[in-house]
């Protein structure tokens, strides 16, 4: 039996799967990747979950998939840097894990695999012109252009989070000003939750933090808005609108057939997509506003590991996505 290794390796956790050809999950391993605060120690745990997956069945697998939150030479396997987890400045993480593991290492953006996956066996199968992001602790995003992976002059398109919201505002990770990521990010969400909750009070959200703010988290919100507390909506639609404005402007410029929201954020559900489809039926253009559909990720968080296999598969058979699909 064919099998392939995925790592999506995130600014918060770290998901490693053992896939089958038919792309299903045979066996999981999550870690933390706050234990992890050295790049020798991700990369050495990286090696050695990898090679415990591919003992399981005793398969070698056919390669190992990864996808990275940031800027990436995939034709190198060169991480230019990670935004959100530091220390990860011109690493050469594809040369480093092919001589340890002795089988083939593909490296590519977090959500280029996404979009990867969404295209060949995702809401996108079949589509042309589709704009992927994630929503979580970073935002992300992968396009498809003409059905093609599109991933720009030195492989750095895609990077919707980091499209300016304002003229002056807090300064991103990335060095810019204002991003999108900034006032839309986890952490961000929950400063803002706080600053709201100084303000005004919300007996729903103390219950359930149990007036503890370390204890706040986005998905204690999204708990408290599905049991109808009116600030947590309040949040979650700002969210939205801020979404949505960026939306609007990536709409105008690719007019693409969808758009794909996944990542822990995209799990809070009716509220926040609404107010996201009308902010840019709103704020675009009418006519490419009238033709763009906006839709969860249909692999969910198994998306980026099953974008990663899929890599994997196109890569080392020299595939191009339409003959995949």
């Amino acid at each position: 039996m064919s099998c392939y290794i995925g790592v999506d390796l995130g600014a918060t956790c770290i998901k490693l799967a053992l896939l089958a050809e038919d792309w299903k999950v045979v066996k999981r391993i999550e870690l933390s990747t706050a234990d992890f605060p050295k790049k020798s120690l991700l990369i050495r745990s990286l090696e050695k979950h990898i090679l415990r997956l591919g003992e399981s069945l005793k398969v070698k697998p056919k390669g190992v998939g990864i996808g990275v939150p940031g800027l990436v030479d995939p034709e190198k396997g060169l991480i230019h840097y990670l935004v959100n987890i530091p220390g990860w400045e011109n690493v050469h993480l594809k040369k480093i894990l092919e001589k340890s593991l002795e089988v083939p290492v593909f490296i590519d953006n977090d959500v280029n695999l996404m979009a990867l996956a969404e295209l060949c066996i995702g809401q996108a199968k079949g589509k042309k012109n589709v704009v992927c992001i994630t929503l979580g602790t970073g935002v992300g995003g992968g396009l498809v252009l003409e059905g093609k992976l599109y991933r720009g002059t030195s492989f750095s398109a895609g990077e919707i989070g980091h499209i300016p919201l304002n003229e002056t505002g807090p300064v991103c990770n990335c060095g810019g000003i204002a991003c999108l990521e900034r006032y839309v990010g986890n952490r961000y969400i929950i400063e803002k939750a706080r600053d709201k909750l100084k303000q005004r009070s919300s007996s729903i959200i103390s219950d359930l933090i149990k007036d503890d703010f370390s204890r706040l988290t986005p998905e204690i919100l999204s708990r408290a808005l599905k049991k109808g507390d009116s600030l947590a909506k309040e949040i979650w639609q700002d969210i939205g609108r801020k979404i949505g404005i960026v939306l609007s402007g990536v709409v105008n410029l690719l007019n693409p057939e969808m758009i794909i929201i996944g990542g822990g954020i995209a799990q809070v559900g009716e509220v926040l997509f609404k107010t996201i489809k009308e902010t840019i039926k709103k704020r675009a253009m009418r006519i490419p506003a009238e033709k763009v559909s906006i839709v969860p990720a249909k692999l969910k968080k198994d998306a980026g590991l099953i974008g990663a296999a899929i890599l994997v598969k196109l890569e080392g058979a020299r595939r191009t996505i339409p003959e995949f699909i």
